[in-house]
């Protein structure tokens, strides 16, 4: 094992590389374990319009690339390689990457979270081109435009009344008769009169060559198929958090996301961060994960100073 890092970082989306960028100005020299695929959901999304400081929007690949260049200039360093196994039950604290272990005397979690998919080929092809999942990042673009939201809970009625401010329909695909969803959030979707209901189906396969076309979808009580014509496709059935690595180290909600301290991004182990969609299941954005991997950040300068200051 080597020296003890100031700081290790794991993750290279917004909250990391935001991270990187505050460590690294603090003269902490962070090293930043971004993995084989760094970028996060946002290199799965074509443009960016609410991103403040790109008011003509920016692809979401474009506008990692320039967080990562930015870390990199204050002299961050990164390793493109998985975390493989975490030790958290002694300072300083174990990451290990393949064959190699690093230590560290902090350490910032920001792995993200992955939206669940429904597994057609078609869905990640087209992902991007119709296919989405996040209204408030996409639906801008499907102005008078008819779309489709598979999904029975809170955020699949979120995302269906959202669009409605842009689409001139909105139907919602449900596997069920009836919806998860609260009775209010249900009130507020039957309410709206963009708002259409495809009970009892699911989708078997997304339409369109480079953009969507339209949804094959299969009733589940009688088996037959038809097609919904739609040039969007949202996904709506909820998100994954990445915390695998961390389950029996760290406190976590029942759904999976690591719990922070109220006004922190301290976990439940002194010196160990989480920052970005890996502990907030609420907002979701690039912009909130930005946000707080600059939190981490100063949490974890101020910790590090109490600790060689007590």
């Amino acid at each position: 094992m080597s020296h003890a890092e100031n700081v290790i970082i794991v993750g290279g989306a917004c909250a990391g590389l935001t991270a990187a960028i505050y460590t690294a100005r603090a003269n902490l020299n962070p090293l930043v374990i971004e993995g084989y695929q760094s970028g996060g959901q946002l290199m799965l999304t074509t443009e960016v319009e609410n991103y403040p400081g790109f008011p003509e929007g920016i692809l979401g690949p474009e506008l990692m690339q320039k967080f990562r260049k930015q870390a990199e200039r204050f002299g961050t360093r990164f390793v493109t390689k998985d975390v493989t196994s975490v030790d958290f039950s002694k300072k300083p604290y174990a990451i290990t990457v393949e064959d190699k272990t690093y230590s560290g005397h902090t350490v910032i979690i920001a792995t993200g979270a992955s939206a669940k998919m429904l597994g057609l080929p078609n869905e990640s092809r087209l992902m991007g081109k119709g296919v989405s999942t996040c209204a408030t990042c996409d639906g801008a673009f499907f102005k008078n435009s008819k779309i489709g939201v598979v999904g029975g809970g809170d955020s699949a009625m979120e995302e269906a009344i959202f669009l409605t401010k842009f689409a001139s329909e909105v139907t919602l695909i449900h596997r069920r008769k009836e919806l998860r969803a609260s009775k209010i959030m249900q009130e507020r979707a039957f309410k709206n009169k963009k708002i259409k209901f495809l009970w009892d189906s699911t989708i078997i396969d997304v339409l369109g060559k480079d953009q969507v076309s339209g949804v094959l979808v299969q009733n589940i009580l009688t088996q037959k198929t038809s097609t919904l014509e739609c040039e969007g496709l949202f996904l709506a059935i909820g998100h994954t958090p990445n915390t695998e690595l961390f389950k029996g180290q760290l406190k976590m909600h029942p759904n999976g996301y690591l719990i922070t301290t109220l006004a922190s991004t301290q976990t439940s182990v002194p010196g160990v961060f989480a920052a970005g969609d890996v502990q907030d299941f609420t907002f979701r954005q690039a912009v909130t994960a930005a946000g707080s991997g600059c939190q981490a950040a100063i949490d974890c300068e101020r910790y590090l100073h109490e600790i060689e200051h007590p």
